[in-house]
């Protein structure tokens, strides 16, 4: 598979490996750069992982006992939303972006659509507290898991006792979240020399890619982790992109440049989803793009907006990014809910 290990250090606070709860090797991808996520700090185990894929999926976590997070991130769609432009939440309460694949998150320094929040171990707060996501306090949150029989068993696997934190909430989540890691694409097959091969139109629109497309959607990793604008028509928006989190002018309208890995199963597209296909996605670079405020220069070359693509052209990138989806990672029992 062309992985290699990468050992995890034992720090305090952290789960306790032990022959009961043994360690959780983490791997990096041969095609992969090296992770950002410090793992010295929280090393994964058997039970913390258990733990945290046990969080992701529990309704305890919102305000109503309904709503967990695999909802708006479901495993067969990338752990996106399917099909909704925009996340729902309790009693059906509509949020006001896209929701983001999870996927390859220790490569991360930066979440959501404005990255809001620069740590994965502070992720989960975003969507608990939020009042059209699950609508909870983490307080809450803790006082409902004491209460049940499963919990204090399971946090007692993980960290040694019964003892439910803020702390150890966190901890585990990321844990599970770490492992999911989508890198065995045909794409990846083919570029580590796997036995894969591509089509005259994948390799056609590989190279394409390569030339219009991998400035902003670079490396391995398919993103660049940058904050920029477009080109969407913005008439009447309110979303102002990472404007909200920086208050700088320069960042208005400016949003992630999103992984592209299984982007062929994580419609619709953009921070609000106003793109139900690739097609529809590659007609506005090449046709749609907008004079807006802080339009990204990439965007804007020789007085000529947006990016040059025939008709051909696109048909072949969109081979190309079917390519990246990966049904091992789709279809893996061990992020599914049991």
């Amino acid at each position: 598979m062309g992985l290699l290990s990468v050992s995890l250090l034992l720090v305090w606070g952290c789960s306790s490996p032990n022959e009961s709860n043994p360690e959780v090797s983490f791997t990096v991808p041969a095609n992969f750069p090296e992770p950002v996520y410090p793992f010295e700090r929280n090393p994964m185990t058997t039970a913390g992982v258990e733990l945290g894929k046990a969080l992701f999926n529990e309704p305890l976590l919102s305000r109503d006992n309904t709503f967990a997070c695999a909802e708006c991130h479901s495993q067969p769609y990338g752990f996106t939303h399917h099909g909704h432009d925009v996340s729902h939440g309790i009693n059906n309460l509509m949020g006001t972006r896209n929701s983001l694949p999870l996927q390859n998150l220790a490569w991360e320094s930066s979440f959501f659509w404005d990255g809001g929040v620069f740590d994965l171990d502070l992720v989960p707060i975003a969507p608990i507290t939020n009042e059209v996501e699950l609508g909870e306090n983490t307080k809450n949150v803790l006082d409902k898991l004491r209460a049940t029989k499963k919990y204090p068993l399971l946090f007692k696997k993980a960290f040694g006792s019964e003892e439910i934190t803020t702390e150890r909430f966190l901890k585990a989540f990321s844990q599970f979240m770490l492992t999911l890691v989508s890198a065995n694409s045909r794409y990846d097959k083919f570029i580590r020399k796997e036995g894969e091969n591509l089509t005259a139109d994948e390799q056609a629109g590989l190279k394409l890619f390569e030339q219009k497309c991998s400035s902003c959607h670079q490396g391995a990793l398919f993103t660049d982790h940058s904050f920029r604008n477009n080109g969407l028509f913005i008439q009447g928006v309110k979303d102002v992109g990472r404007a909200r989190v920086t208050e700088l002018e320069k960042d208005k309208y400016t949003f992630r440049v999103p992984s592209l890995r299984n982007v062929a199963v994580t419609g619709p597209y953009m921070h609000d989803g106003r793109f139900y296909t690739l097609e529809a996605v590659l007609d506005h670079y090449a046709e749609g793009v907008q004079d807006t405020q802080n339009l990204d220069p990439l965007l804007r070359q020789n007085n000529t907006r947006g990016i040059a693509l025939t008709s051909q052209e696109r048909q072949q990138i969109v081979a190309f990014l079917k390519t990246l989806t990966d049904e091992e990672f789709l279809k893996n029992k061990r992020f599914a809910a049991e």
